[in-house]
């Protein structure tokens, strides 16, 4: 009790030293939160998919399709991978600009995962609008140019069926822009308390009996105040 009372001193002479990086701080922030627009983590779309090596090039004559679906697995784990990487992306920008479609290449985000023979990706840009053109890309050359890349497939792509497409919402933003507000005003509210204390230990003067008896002093007599 007696330490929270020496805390409430401290803090009753000192808080005017303490709330000032706290001001700077709510300053410097406040512009920042007021001008930020809902759509600042840009926008996302899901489009889940299976796929499979073409019937015309794989044909059953004894009625068994149990590698068939063997294959789908394996064909929509290999598209995760394509998904992934450089070539796929530079494939739908190429699509896009002859479109006519201008997009930022940096700002595109392809994301990709499977489960068995089911693909999920995963699709991000700053554009809602310009995301709908992108989506339909990604599902034009996931659809049309995967012999290209895997010889296995022969001169026939594989049989893609989009089962679901997302429709396109706007993205949370980054943790960063939720919570750095708050983190830079709590770090004014801590550099407000070093202040204090520092304010508080450097002060040379003596302005309470606690003062004295801090030090190890005996009081032996007291001047009221008028």
């Amino acid at each position: 009790m007696l330490e929270l009372l020496n805390l409430w001193r401290i803090f009753r002479r000192w808080w005017w030293i303490g709330i000032i990086p706290v001001i700077i701080t709510v300053a410097l922030t406040l512009p920042s939160v007021l001008s930020r627009t809902p759509s600042a983590g840009g926008f996302t779309k899901r489009i889940d998919y299976t796929a499979a090596q073409s019937l015309e090039a794989l044909p059953r004559i004894d009625g068994d399709y149990q590698d068939i679906w063997r294959s789908s697995e394996l064909t929509v784990n290999a598209f995760t991978d394509w998904l992934r990487g450089s070539r796929f992306k530079e494939e739908v920008i190429s699509l896009l600009d002859g479109q006519g479609v201008t997009v930022e290449v940096g700002g595109i985000g392809i994301a990709a995962d499977n489960a068995s023979s089911i693909g999920r990706i995963e699709l991000s840009y700053a554009d809602g609008a310009l995301l709908e053109n992108i989506s339909d890309a990604v599902i034009e050359v996931l659809s049309t140019r995967s012999q290209t890349y895997f010889a296995q497939l022969g001169d026939t792509p594989a049989a893609v069926s989009i089962l679901n497409e997302s429709p396109i919402t706007a993205a949370p933003p980054p943790l960063a822009d939720r919570f750095g507000s708050l983190v830079r005003i709590g770090l004014g509210v801590l550099a407000g308390i070093v202040l204090m204390a520092a304010a508080h230990f450097l002060d040379p003067f003596l302005r309470s009996r606690r003062d004295l008896e801090v030090d190890g002093l005996r009081v032996v007599g007291l001047i009221p105040r008028q």
